[in-house]
């Protein structure tokens, strides 16, 4: 068995993400595992970081529930020290095969003897967490569920969509900053 592992802080899971987590699932044959290493995950409620562990762990969840794909997810809490990343992380989310688009994270797993599958991404800068979340506030307070699914969804998978709709975690966005906090 073998574990194929994607480690990003999914702030929020948008379709670079998904494109990522398909890849593994690709690699993946019958026995192998997928798990999804959710980074920073004792941050939230915070401009970079809105969403708890828990709420992005659903909102991977009910992607994965809408592909009937098979994949575990955990957090791992931020240590910031690169050097002892890789050993920390590890503890959480096993030994295996790091798939990854990002150069650093690759560097850093690789060069702590880890095989590593590098997957291109294209329009990557359309699937920017930031840019995503900038547009996520900017329908913060814009109130037809049917423009900001139309939106949203040109970046985000639409099972997400509808979960950040469904518990409110769009109107969040309208709050951090502001010293205003709801929820």
């Amino acid at each position: 068995m073998v574990k194929y592992i994607i480690l990003g802080r999914f702030q929020p899971f948008h379709m670079g993400h998904e494109f990522l987590v398909n890849s593994a699932l690709d690699l993946a044959g019958e026995g192998d595992e997928v798990i999804v290493a959710v980074g920073s995950a004792a941050k939230g409620w915070e401009p970079d970081n809105p969403w708890t562990f828990e709420e992005r762990k659903q909102m991977i969840s009910s992607w994965a529930k809408d592909l009937d794909a098979k994949l575990d997810v955990v957090g791992i809490e931020d240590i910031n020290d690169p050097s002892n990343w890789v050993e920390h992380a590890s503890k959480i989310h096993g030994e295996g095969i790091l798939v990854t688009s990002d150069n650093g994270t690759a560097e850093l797993y690789s060069d702590s003897g880890w095989k590593v599958e590098m997957i291109e991404l294209s329009n990557r800068d359309n699937f920017e967490g930031w840019r995503i979340r900038k547009t996520a506030l900017m329908l913060s307070t814009i109130y037809d569920e049917n423009a900001v699914k139309e939106v949203l969804s040109a970046s985000v998978p639409v099972s997400v969509v509808d979960w950040l709709i469904v518990n409110d975690a769009i109107y969040r966005l309208s709050t951090l900053g502001s010293g205003m906090s709801v929820g």
